[in-house]
């Protein structure tokens, strides 16, 4: 008599959710295909720091196959889903297709420009190692032009820094810039004073780090101001284009020339959320995410997952659940505690959060942290800040670089990845001389 067939488990996505529900099943007998576009798996978090010259793209990136070489019953597929047959559970993708009985989608979130995409083209949001890559090319040839533009305007214009987006990664983009600016740059021209660069940090409601409870909004507030980054909340953009924003607040109207507009103001599912929900009738919120069960299932099809980003779960507060890695993390092992307790015929209560706090980093010595209740800022919420991070890096060389880098960061105040690299567009004022015809 054959052995019965394993239960074959398929997640899409290698994010925080994706992959800890992978790991989670180790010692599950079932056997586990994990889909992603991309065969790594990227510690958002720490993307700023990337498009800040801060870490290389490699320190905070691990190899899918690599972290998860040792569980034999787990393969990895690079390759980009294009269908779910609920009816037959199978995934398809562009050139194949695979069976399913539990599917575990995590497939995260992207930019949101609230019905103004054409603004992507000249607000980059920062989601991706390619989004971290771009956005350091633009910041870096920022100044770069500034150096060889003699009129004063215009030079201006490529010192302004504008960032739409006052969340915890809009803060620690603005912080980082007044670093680099303030630090990092400050003997490496010869025309042009890094320090004078305008960094505007814009935020349509009333306070920076809006989750946060308003004192350590107003903590933040004090260091950005401090160290050179102007506030400006209760504005709103209205226009990005090529040559600068314009803005509206409660008093006034007003155009800011600039050539580098940071996006970080606002996420939307993956489109897979869609599929979903054409496939299963599920109910998607305003910004695409699937409504699941308390036990994050989709209705009606308690063999379907969706965790993380792409997941509404507002089952515990009656508001969703933010969209942040731990969230991400505890989905992905509760879903996978839930797997190995319907093989044993048993089932979990409804998935629960334990919030164990946020915290946004602003600069050196300097971050704001919410743990447990309490609210602490400085140099202890600093120093929390970086191990938090640290311990949730994948792999233990990924730790040792960062923590290495970071040491040198400090001593120092260099930003050793400084490199101008990818096809972004080059300002004109960069550009070599052309040589006069022979």
């Amino acid at each position: 008599m054959a052995a019965p067939t394993a239960q074959h488990v398929v997640i899409i996505g290698g994010g925080f959710g994706g992959l800890y529900a992978a790991q989670a099943l180790k010692r599950t007998p079932v056997d586990i295909t994990l889909i992603d576009r991309r065969n790594f798996h990227l510690f958002q978090p720490l993307l700023y720091q990337v498009a800040t010259g801060a870490l290389s793209p490699g320190d905070i990136a691990s190899p899918l196959r690599a972290v998860l070489k040792r569980q034999a019953r787990t393969r990895v597929l690079l390759a980009e889903v294009v269908d779910i047959d609920v009816a037959n559970r199978c995934v398809q993708f562009r050139d194949g297709a695979v069976r399913y009985d539990t599917l575990i989608v995590a497939a995260g979130a992207s930019h949101h420009y609230f019905g103004n995409e054409q603004w992507a083209t000249h607000a980059p949001g920062l989601k991706t190692v390619e989004d971290a890559i771009d956005i350091r090319h633009r910041i870096l040839l920022a100044f770069e032009a500034a150096e060889r533009e003699p009129d004063v305007a215009r030079r201006r214009a490529w010192l302004t820094f504008a960032i739409i987006g006052a969340g915890p990664t809009g803060v620690e983009l603005a912080g980082a810039l007044a670093e680099i600016a303030r630090h990092t740059l400050k003997r490496d021209f010869r025309t042009i004073n890094p320090a004078d660069a305008q960094i505007l940090l814009i935020e349509h409601v009333e306070r920076v780090l809006p989750p946060y409870p308003p004192v350590l909004s107003a903590k933040a507030t004090a260091v950005l101001e401090r160290i050179g980054v102007q506030v400006r909340t209760r504005t709103r953009v209205t226009v990005i284009d090529a040559d600068g924003i314009e803005v509206e607040s409660e008093s006034r109207r007003e155009r800011i020339a600039t050539h580098t507009v940071l996006w970080a103001a606002g996420v939307q599912a993956s489109p897979l959320g869609r599929l979903l929900a054409d496939r299963t009738e599920a109910r998607l919120d305003r910004v695409g995410r699937v409504i699941v069960q308390p036990d994050c299932t989709v209705a009606n099809h308690p063999e379907i997952f969706v965790i993380g980003d792409l997941a509404h779960f507002s089952h515990q507060t009656g508001t969703p659940l933010p969209g942040v890695a731990p969230v991400a993390m505890q989905q992905g092992r509760y879903v996978a505690n839930l797997i190995a307790a319907r093989l044993r015929g048993d089932t979990l209560p409804a998935f629960l959060y334990a919030d164990r706090g946020s915290m946004a980093v602003i600069g050196r010595r300097a971050a704001v942290a919410n743990i447990a209740g309490l609210h602490f800022d400085g140099t202890l919420a600093w120093l929390t800040w970086l191990f938090v991070h640290l311990m949730y890096l994948v792999e233990f060389d990924n730790r040792l670089l960062v923590l290495v880098q970071w040491a040198w960061n400090y001593l120092t105040w260099n930003r050793g990845a400084r490199l101008i690299t990818g096809e972004g567009p080059v300002p004109r004022e960069v550009l070599p001389p052309s040589k006069p015809h022979e």
